[in-house]
């Protein structure tokens, strides 16, 4: 689903493009974006540069983008799937530790502005990925999830309902985009986090029974298959926004070889295809690459808590911003009952900020008046397509680049050196200078 961008609008500061796009100034006279806002933007970046990765509790299993972007916020990490080495028997542990601050992505989806307009409330969030603990902290009572859907031993599909729909608990900094929503925990993976074709179609045909106002789908599936494209068909005309995470989550391994394509259910028609990307706008190192994205989110460095206990870890991957796209959805469609589904997705697009793959604006997707084209108002649509690019050639040409400044900075100083030093020198007829000075 790709619809027009409004070409108008800018990042806020800090926030860089996905791939080799332009770059935007950073929305300062809007009013909502003041100098402590830009500070923490700038701040987060510097730190994603210079921090090194945080302690994580040792895990066999892969941790999809869990440090990077995570400003030295020392928790466990929340893996996304088991792998073979990880035994039949241990799930995730209940984190010890409690995130001493709030993360960049609330940040960055100015949820306290958010919340002034809407929090999702009588909106039901269909979750499908590892399922969802009904009993988990800061969930309690706003959870449906039946069978071994409610079995959450990975973890993950918990930590995404904590970023769609959690209240915080006593860290009221780390609150869900929809704090008000409800989740409908279901499986499209079976207890380890290995995805199913079978397990999300019956996912999607539970979803859409159930009529969820907002079905996110947090695994992508290397293969299109015709009942999948079935069952997505029936949500979206049973009235769901339907989301899908852009790519699966890498295992452990090179990835800069892999060739780019489309996953699904993120490829069916009118499925809102969505990526991760760092505090830079960059997409997570080592993603996998994808074509027909439509929307980017925070993937990366994000706090919520697990299954098991009331501790916190860090996660990310393409599922975490689906999880953030998906609880602005239930924001919109609380504030606007009568809005159909594909226009509460245009407006999660056409309000984005404008990069090669646009950038989630929660405020602005629940605030903004669009006009008769279906653009913010006083906006210009975007006159380039978008497109989504690898950034792994962008990222070595800016590597390149940073080199380049170096070198040149170096040759002016010799430069000047030599402009001051051989005058001198030439007067003194080469003869070194004497002891007082002269």
């Amino acid at each position: 689903m790709r619809p027009g961008n409004p070409g108008a609008r800018r990042p806020p500061a800090g926030a860089g493009l996905l791939g080799a796009g332009r770059l935007g100034a950073g929305r300062l006279g809007a009013g909502r974006l003041g100098a402590g806002r830009l500070g923490a933007g700038l701040l987060a970046t510097a730190l994603l540069l210079s921090a090194g990765g945080p302690a994580l509790a040792a895990s066999p299993s892969y941790l999809p983008a869990a440090t990077e972007g995570s400003t030295e916020q020392h928790l466990p990490g929340m893996p996304a799937a088991f792998g073979a080495e990880a035994g039949q028997t241990a799930c995730t542990p209940a984190s010890e530790e409690k995130a001493e601050k709030r993360d960049w992505s609330r940040q960055r989806l100015d949820l306290d502005q958010v919340h002034r307009h809407g929090t999702g409330a009588g909106v039901t969030v269909a979750l499908i990925g590892t399922g969802v603990s009904p009993g988990a902290a800061g969930l309690g009572g706003r959870v449906t999830a039946a069978g071994p859907a409610g079995d959450d031993c990975v973890g993950y599909g918990t930590f995404l309902a904590g970023l769609i729909a959690g209240d915080g608990g006593d860290r009221r900094r780390l609150v869900g985009v929809a704090p008000d929503a409800r989740i409908l925990g279901l499986r499209g993976t079976d207890s380890r986090g290995r995805a199913s074709a079978e397990l999300v179609v019956e996912a999607l045909r539970e979803a859409a029974s159930a009529r969820a106002g907002v079905i996110a789908v947090a695994v992508a599936l290397p293969r299109r298959d015709p009942a999948l494209t079935r069952a997505v068909a029936d949500a979206r005309r049973a009235g769901a926004v339907v989301l899908a995470a852009a790519a699966p989550e890498p295992s452990a391994g090179d990835t800069a070889k892999t060739p780019s394509r489309v996953y699904w259910p993120a490829g069916e028609p009118g499925v809102l295809s969505v990526a991760g990307m760092v505090p830079s706008g960059a997409r997570p190192e080592g993603s996998l690459p994808t074509e027909g994205v439509d929307l980017a989110a925070p993937g990366a460095g994000v706090v919520s808590g697990g299954a098991r206990g009331e501790g916190h870890y860090l996660g990310g991957g393409a599922a975490v911003a689906t999880a953030f796209a998906a609880g602005t959805a239930a924001v919109v469609r609380a504030a606007r009952p009568d809005d159909p589904a594909d226009a509460v997705a245009r407006r999660l697009t056409t309000t984005a900020y404008p990069a090669d793959i646009p950038q989630l604006d929660a405020y602005a997707a629940v605030t903004a008046v669009l006009g008769g084209s279906g653009t913010p108002t006083g906006t210009r649509q975007a006159a380039d397509p978008v497109t989504v690019r690898d950034t792994s050639a962008a990222d070595r040409t800016a590597d390149r680049a940073a080199r380049l400044v170096l070198l040149g900075s170096a040759a002016v100083l010799v430069v000047l050196w030599a402009a001051f030093a051989i005058p001198r020198a030439r007067a003194r007829r080469w003869r070194p200078a004497a002891a007082d000075g002269r």
